[in-house]
């Protein structure tokens, strides 16, 4: 139909122009494009096998139209329109968080249930931002190498707005279910209509119908929420058995699998028994037998062990904040910098949340021992480990916290064989997709990540990315997140509260500036004098740097701000950050 405007009216300047324009919107947007139809060979490139465990080098990986078309080994000369080298590069499928949540960002206001500070940030802000932000969350996921994502808890309105992006170059594979089923439903939720992200059910009949009111959004399955509180776990948990067999046995009726949140040795069991198919949490009440293994093997559960979530929120409300690289730089840095909000809030009740975290280490460090010894346990005795983060939760970020989650399994005794499996083939099992996606083979999605470095060798590898592949598109990692003067002060900014060195000096410039706005007088240059500067990170364990008015002009970033953990009254600043070819070149102090 364009085709016959542009013949129809091409003698005619102003629609012309329109639809020059049109065109020009279409490309920026990037939005609905069809998987390429050119044939593109990446050659001479070392090809990670994740079904066979093997890496082959001097491989050719020849896709076209959203598909694998062939792989050949060996060197060969290969000649054809577009041709990528991948000499000294790794290329691996992509990877897939298999535990997300769109509802929630992982900053600091996301959970009023964990945490009540809808009197700062009203929880309607959040709701909105979870479906206006979806497109930033997807871009973000993307940029870490991860190609499918698995909502394991969402809403009605987010299933309904995931088709938005359904053919768009920069979104993941999403895979979604409706709201949780749960037997508990926290107070902050209710009354949400089709933003609940909790429907709670009390009766066999009731968990019927709620599977049923989901099937017209067409949810990818079902997620039961299996609380249970109180002393005896046990007696509450076969209390609750006849409902969360009613969903399963419903959801498996309508060909739909079941996922469960079953933290509980005796839940998770119970789950599995009657049919779950999807442990979206490792047991962490205690170390799990041979028979518990024994029965997700035997039953071919999927567990996703999710190691990471639990401390995320520990370090953020005990204020003891510490990011890896990837977090840093490859996550919304405006999300993270909410999490160092409680140093600053005023409210009573954020001491006993920083008080009680701290107290309540030991307890903390006694649960993540068990997760470890389990996750050890499932994966040796052949269990099918599928790695995901629980991303949204409060200090668990969207995309940047994916390397975090696969260290912490290899902490736990995984290869690094076992930990990429993990990210590519194993996530696909849990809805029957394993003869689609999850490995680089003749005829599956060519969902591929070209890496620098071998991850084989160390997985901090996984965040050095070539090159991205989408569903056949070769995806430009500077047109998913856009560098801007904002985004590199706000970086430096969270690494200041984190007192990381390192992460602080990225944004800056090696040939950076400091000056006293006052005199003009030159402070500092260089990257190397600033980290001398700047050592005593290490001697301030509360400082905290507040910023109480910002102003954005252009490639200039005003910040006023306020500095606190020296002891006494909190020092007052301005600094004037100026930019340049996407780093701080230039700051100026007035104090």
């Amino acid at each position: 139909m364009l085709l016959f405007y542009v013949v129809s009216f091409a003698h005619k300047h102003f629609y012309m122009k329109q639809i020059i324009f049109l065109f020009a919107l279409l490309i920026a947007a990037n939005v609905h494009a069809q998987p390429n139809s050119d044939v593109i060979t990446i050659v001479n490139v070392n090809l990670i096998d994740v079904d066979k465990q093997k890496l082959i080098p001097n491989a050719t990986v020849q896709f076209a139209n959203g598909k694998i078309q062939s792989i050949i080994t060996g060197k060969k000369n290969i000649t054809g329109a577009r041709i990528i080298d991948g000499t000294g590069k790794y290329l691996m499928p992509g990877m897939t968080d298999a535990h997300i949540h769109f509802f929630q960002s992982g900053g600091l206001y996301t959970r009023p249930d964990a945490i009540d500070l809808k009197k700062f940030v009203p929880y309607e802000k959040e709701i909105e931002q979870g479906k206006s932000g979806m497109a930033d969350v997807m871009k973000w996921t993307m940029l870490n190498g991860i190609t499918s994502v698995i909502d394991v808890g969402a809403t009605y309105n987010l299933l309904s707005e995931r088709k938005k992006y359904a053919d768009s170059n920069f979104a993941p594979v999403v895979y979604m279910t409706g709201p949780l089923l749960t037997t508990y439903e926290p107070a902050a939720f209710k009354g949400l209509g089709n933003d609940r992200p909790f429907s709670l059910i009390q009766t066999e009949e009731e968990a019927r119908k709620m599977v049923q009111e989901q099937l017209a959004y067409k949810p990818d399955f079902i997620k039961i929420w299996y609380i249970v509180l109180g002393k005896n776990k046990e007696e509450v948990a076969r209390k609750h058995l006849p409902i969360i067999k009613a969903v399963i046995d419903e959801a498996h009726k309508n060909n739909l699998k079941v996922a469960v949140h079953a933290t509980e040795r005796i839940t998770a069991q119970l789950s599995v028994e009657n049919g779950a198919d999807f442990l979206v949490h490792g047991v962490e009440d205690e170390v799990i037998n041979n028979d518990f293994v024994k029965l997700l093997k035997e039953k071919k559960t999927v567990l996703c062990p999710t190691m990471v979530v639990a401390g995320n929120y520990n370090k953020v409300f005990g204020q003891e904040n510490h990011f890896h690289k990837s977090e840093f730089e490859r996550a919304d840095p405006f999300v993270l910098g909410s999490l160092f909000d409680l140093q600053h809030l005023n409210d009573g009740k954020i001491k006993r949340y920083k008080d009680g975290t701290r107290s309540g280490k030991q307890a903390d460090k006694t649960t993540d021992s068990i997760c470890i010894v389990n996750l050890k346990k499932l994966s040796d005795g052949g269990v099918r480990i599928a790695a995901g983060t629980d991303a949204g939760n409060i200090g668990t970020l969207h995309g940047g916290s994916y390397v975090t989650e696969l260290l912490k399994m290899k902490e736990a005794g995984m290869s690094n064989w076992q930990v990429i499996q993990s990210a590519t083939i194993n996530p696909s099992y849990i809805l029957s997709k394993e003869k689609e996606t999850g490995s680089i083979a003749k005829g599956k999605t060519a969902d591929l990540l070209l890496l620098e470095a071998n991850p084989l060798d160390d997985l901090n590898n996984l965040s050095k990315i070539s090159m991205i592949v989408n569903r056949g598109n070769i995806i430009d990692a500077g047109s998913l997140v856009k560098e801007t003067a904002l985004a590199l002060v706000q970086r430096q900014l969270n690494a200041y509260n984190a007192r990381d060195l390192e992460a602080f000096m990225e944004p800056y410039a090696d040939d950076v500036e400091l000056y006293d706005y006052n005199n003009g007088k030159l402070l500092g240059k260089g990257k190397e004098q600033m980290k001398k500067d700047y050592a005593f990170f290490k001697q301030v364990p509360e400082l905290h740097c507040e910023i109480k008015a910002r102003i954005v002009q252009g490639n200039i970033i005003i910040d006023k701000e306020s500095v606190t953990g020296f002891g006494g009254a909190a020092m007052q600043a301005t600094a004037i950050y100026h930019i340049k070819d996407n780093k701080i070149s230039k700051v100026y102090f007035i104090q």
